[in-house]
This record gives structure tokens, sequence and C-alpha cells, in this order.
């Protein structure tokens, strides 16, 4: 259980100092209790919903996708060095767009989210692909993937900076735009699924 701060009211916490979790809205209602929203200073929980099924859907979004950018390879662990790339992206997504980047990121994690996938079933030592439904969980975490997936490799040999990659990457995401990774990947995912239906 949080303990409340007396006089201090959750509209005055604000992400990074700046962004306002207040009129941030979730559309899509399969995702309302998976995408946290919930105020806090710091994106940092240090792995408190580790051993909680379903714990994971109580972490910060922000934090979530702080902990994807630091997957594969050079910056495995570095945390701090991830927590300073989405606040740099965040900022370059304001004065990209204007809006809060909460919102613009719970938008592109929306469009990014894949609904129908594959899965292999064995029939007689034959394997068949069948379509099936996606879990609105592994539906956040397959968007957070691709994003963080898409921002890395924009950046990859390339002069132009992962804050920049992946700041342009959530716009595209929650524009619906093609010219992102998440978005191309959540199409190509879904037509193998229709094919297999």
């Amino acid at each position: 259980m949080e303990e409340q701060v007396p006089g201090l009211d959750p509209r005055d916490i604000k992400l990074f100092g700046k962004w306002s979790f207040e009129g941030v809205e979730v559309r899509d209602p399969s995702l309302k209790r998976y995408i946290s929203l919930k105020p806090v200073w710091l994106p940092h929980t240090g792995g408190r919903h580790e051993h909680r099924r379903f714990g994971k859907s109580e972490v910060p979004i922000v934090e979530r996708l702080i902990n994807r950018l630091m997957h594969p390879g050079r910056n495995m662990g570095k945390k701090h060095l991830a927590y300073n790339i989405v606040k740099q992206a965040f900022e370059l997504i304001y004065i990209k767009t204007g809006q809060n980047p909460l919102q613009v990121l719970v938008r592109a994690i929306e469009n990014a989210a894949p609904r129908e996938d594959v899965t292999r079933i064995m029939y007689g030592g034959i394997t068949y692909f069948v379509s099936v439904d996606v879990a609105p969980q592994r539906r956040v975490d397959v968007a957070l993937k691709h994003l963080a997936d898409g921002a890395r490799m924009c950046a990859f040999n390339n002069p132009k900076p992962i804050e920049e990659c992946l700041a342009d990457e959530i716009i595209a995401a929650a524009q619906g735009d093609t010219r992102s990774y998440a978005i191309r990947r959540k199409e190509e995912i879904e037509r193998i699924a229709l094919s297999s239906r």
C-alpha cells in the first residue's frame, strides 16, 4: 500500500518534472488495465513487480519503455543512459507535435499493438500455423518491443542519435504511419495471421 504525502495533490506530480499525467487517456478498452498511468516523479521501480503475476502491468508505461531500450548488447543494465534517451526523446516529441509526449506514447502503443498472431499446432507430426487472438498484456509487450527495436535499428550505423530516432518512431506510430517500424511489423504479423485463419 502506498503512503499518501499529506498536502500533496497527485495532479502536481509530473513525469521528468515536466509532463502531466492529467488528461492522458487510453482509448483502447482492452489495454486500459495494462498501460499504467499512475503519477510518478521518477519512472524507476527497481523491479518490485518481478515476483507477482501480472505485476508488470502496474509498472509505469514510461519505465517499461526505458527497460526495453536497455535490452540487447552494449546498453544492457545502463538504466540511467536509457532514462536520458527517453527524457530527450520526450522533449523532441513535444517540440515536433506540441502535444503531451505521454499521450503520444499511449497512442503509439495502441496503434502498434497487434490484435492477431499465429501459433504452431502439431497434428501427427505435421505442423500447422493457426491464427489466434493476442492477449492484451502481450499486445503492450510486443508494441513496446517494436518501438524500441525500430529506434535501435534507425540509429545503428547512422549519424542520427537514438533520441531522435525514438522520437520519430513514437510520433510515426502514434499517427499510424507506415514509416514506423512498429506499424510495419504489426501489419506484417496481422497479414500472416489472416492468411492462417
